[in-house]
């Protein structure tokens, strides 16, 4: 008996990923944890492993091919059993009049829709009843749809007379954009919205469609906290072999401000809130062309040393495309350093199914009055957005306020 290998989940929320890459093909020997496939999703790219040893009998999806979290992507047969003819990989010629024959008698899947193919159909104005699957059961997969694009499109009804897929529930519906034609002149270059790029845009889009954002912002006096930054990172990072940021005073802010605020480290969950129980700060890094989001886990547990190691241990696996799995999951609350690269406000969009996100800003010298007194101070904005069915501004605002008054607190003396 072969084992069913199922699309795993990458990282929270996740609920599809796309094979980007077959790693084995049908036939090859594997063993337990040894990569089968690289698989890309919105958060991440990651090698799904082996959970047995044994030999590759069946790869059922594709390359290219979107596929929702539990669904069956290949076979593997156990090591020291007697294994079946292996079966190649999905193909992208034409079926032969045999494999047509097959279909007939396979249960229709057709009227099956995956969340990739219904966006991607709405986004673009597709009829899904024009057109031809091409999966198990005649199931239409996100390959058809980009061919279909590619091709102009298909006829579409009028609204009165199509019913909506029946997989597509009325509340989660996401409104069609405006559809418009960008004329192209000489010398501009077209980039292909593909992978990592295409995920992150259908992700931000889902997220501003259904989660109420609120924004709110406070400014914070970051003097003490700048002299004694300066003070300690020649000898931080001599003793310790990293750099000593801005980043790790930020999430100690964070974190011990959401102990007195435990909503703001909750998650929305259609019909309740859940609170969750362990503080899992989600950092956002970016890289040439992606934005990623790995996870500290139990950042609440951790001095700014511990929180610094991390960031930095998460920041180089990040760019060196090392993230794996674990790196992905369970973030309850997110942290935006924008000021790294010269920001000075922000309107983050929020990281579902997390209550809110909040960015740091630069720290920039300003005049201000202080004591009746014209003074120059390092001063830092906090720009935070919040999902407005979970926060209301008073809590939010409360505990913004506290972060606020944290990182005030620091001083060219004080111990961390």
């Amino acid at each position: 008996m072969a084992t069913d290998i199922k699309m795993p989940q990458l990282g929270e929320s996740v609920t599809e990923g796309t094979i980007a890459k077959w790693l084995k093909q049908p036939g090859d020997p594997i063993a337990k944890y040894e990569p089968i496939c690289e698989v890309a999703t919105d958060k991440v790219n990651a090698e799904v492993p082996s959970t047995i040893d044994g030999t590759m009998t069946e790869i059922i999806a594709g390359e290219g091919e979107t596929i929702e979290v539990g669904q069956l992507i290949c076979r593997i047969a156990q090591a020291g059993e007697e294994t079946a003819p292996v079966k190649e990989a999905p193909s992208e010629e034409a079926p032969s009049a045999v494999q047509e024959e097959e279909k007939k008698d396979e249960p229709t899947m057709k009227n099956r829709y995956s969340p990739a193919v219904l966006r991607l159909s709405q986004e673009n104005d597709i009829d899904l009843t024009q057109v031809d699957g091409t999966g198990a059961g005649g199931r239409i997969t996100r390959k058809d749809i980009l061919a279909v694009i590619e091709k102009g499109g298909t006829p579409t009804k009028t609204e009165a007379s199509t019913p909506a897929p029946p997989s597509l529930k009325a509340e989660e519906t996401i409104p069609k954009p405006v559809a418009r034609t960008i004329e192209s002149e000489n010398g501009d270059e077209h980039i292909a919205v593909a992978g990592v790029r295409r995920t992150i845009a259908e992700r931000m889009v889902q997220s501003k469609h259904e989660a109420p954002h609120a924004w709110m912002m406070v400014e914070a006096d970051v003097t003490g906290l700048v002299e004694l930054r300066n003070q300690h990172k020649s000898s931080f990072k001599q003793k310790e072999g990293v750099n000593l940021t801005f980043l790790p005073f930020f999430i100690k802010a964070v974190v011990d401000s959401i102990k007195e605020f435990p909503h703001l480290n909750s998650v929305w969950a259609g019909d309740q809130i859940i609170l969750k129980k362990r503080i899992n700060i989600s950092i956002a890094v970016a890289t040439e062309d992606a934005l990623f989001v790995p996870v500290i886990h139990d950042a609440d547990e951790k001095s700014i040393l511990g929180l610094a190691k991390s960031v930095h241990q998460l920041a180089e696996k990040t760019r060196q495309g090392k993230l794996e799995i674990k790196d992905m999951q369970g973030g309850t609350f997110t942290v935006n350093n924008t000021g790294s690269f010269g920001s000075v406000a922000s309107a983050p969009i929020i990281n579902q199914p997390q209550a809110a996100i909040l960015s740091f800003e630069s720290i920039v010298k300003k005049p201000v009055v202080k004591d009746n007194m014209i003074a120059v101070r390092d001063m830092m904005n906090l720009c935070m957005s919040l999902d407005h069915r979970i926060l209301d501004g008073l809590m939010a605002g409360r505990f913004l306020q506290r972060v606020k008054e944290r990182l005030e607190a620091y001083q060219r003396d004080s111990s961390f």
